[in-house]
């Protein structure tokens, strides 16, 4: 039995990571937040990522074959009126860098035959020149989270490199499911509108009807990262549908599923915007070529999914 380690389990992705990889037949070991959840009810001590020998003791009692380390510290335009600058960069830093180069020495020293994956971000582009994206474009990151992604996929270039560690990056878009919180836009407006629904909610403000996006969903991505630590060597990965879709493309599929018209009820803010970044779209040809991997659920089934995921509507 292959033994799978997750960094951010409790997450979207590291959920459905988890699930699909217990129906594989691994025995998963999930930390979050220094709790361990194990899939064979074995009890583990917690660990501390941004704690060097908590990582490495850790390490030495569960030897994984497989290690994922999707941990992030995410913050919302709101969330961020609330905190420092400091603290921001303090904490995305402590997760997205300093925890994975903890994981990655651990790794080295006692788990020298694991492979790795690690979650980067489309925002490690920035603006970028080119469009769509791929492998080769250049990172130029303008936010923090870019940054600190852009940071922890070349340390794990460098361990690949000079250590030998097999370490895979996949560069993640936007990818969704009914696991998002309402601070994730996707998640906002379906949830909006099955309350509108059900008559709990009279309308749904958004920002920008005319913002696109490369949307995919979930589960088809972290199956991608699977496939990548099943390649016989490491690299980097984009992970994108190629597509992108308006917001207004969101909010109509959302409202026509619940028999709605989405004029009715959906209304802009401009106020909400606080940035209006380019639109990225990814290239993944790379990916698809090399593991056979597509995404099998479309941007309406996608929609609908979520819909019926959200408990109080069915389709």
């Amino acid at each position: 039995m292959k033994r799978a380690l997750i960094f951010g389990a409790r997450g979207q992705d590291g959920t459905l990571l988890t699930e699909q990889l217990t129906r594989r037949g691994y025995h998963v070991l999930g930390v979050d937040r220094g709790a361990t959840d194990c899939s064979l009810g074995e009890s583990l001590p917690p660990v501390e990522i941004n704690d060097p020998e908590s990582v490495l003791a850790f390490f030495r009692c569960f030897v994984p074959d497989e290690v994922y380390y999707l941990a992030a510290f995410h913050h919302s335009s709101e969330s961020a009126e609330l905190l420092a600058p400091s603290t921001i960069w303090t904490r995305s830093f402590d997760v997205q860098v300093n925890g994975l180069l903890n994981v990655l020495e651990a790794v080295r020293a006692a788990a020298p035959m694991a492979r790795l994956f690690y979650a980067a971000s489309s925002l490690i582009f920035g603006v970028p020149d080119e469009s769509p994206q791929t492998e080769t474009v250049p990172p130029a990151p303008r936010c923090v989270y870019g940054i600190t992604k852009t940071a922890g996929m070349q340390v794990c270039r460098f361990y690949r490199r000079h250590y030998g560690v097999f370490t895979s990056v996949g560069i993640l878009y936007n990818h969704e499911s009914h696991l998002r919180t309402e601070t994730f836009l996707s998640r906002k407006i379906v949830s909006t509108a099955v309350r509108i629904k059900n008559g709990r909610a009279n309308e749904l403000v958004l920002g920008d009807l005319s913002a696109q996006s490369d949307w995919g969903y979930a589960p088809d991505y972290v199956d991608a990262m699977h496939r990548m630590l099943a390649l016989s060597d490491p690299d980097d990965f984009i992970v994108a549908t190629g597509k992108l879709h308006r917001v207004q493309d969101w909010v109509e599929a959302t409202f026509g599923v619940l028999g709605l018209s989405w004029r009715d009820y959906c209304r802009e803010d401009p106020s909400l915007i606080t940035r209006r970044p380019k639109p990225l779209i990814g290239d993944s040809s790379k990916l698809r070529r090399q593991t056979g991997w597509c995404p099998e659920t479309s941007f309406e089934d996608m929609i609908a999914n979520m819909i019926e995921l959200e408990g109080a509507v069915h389709v």
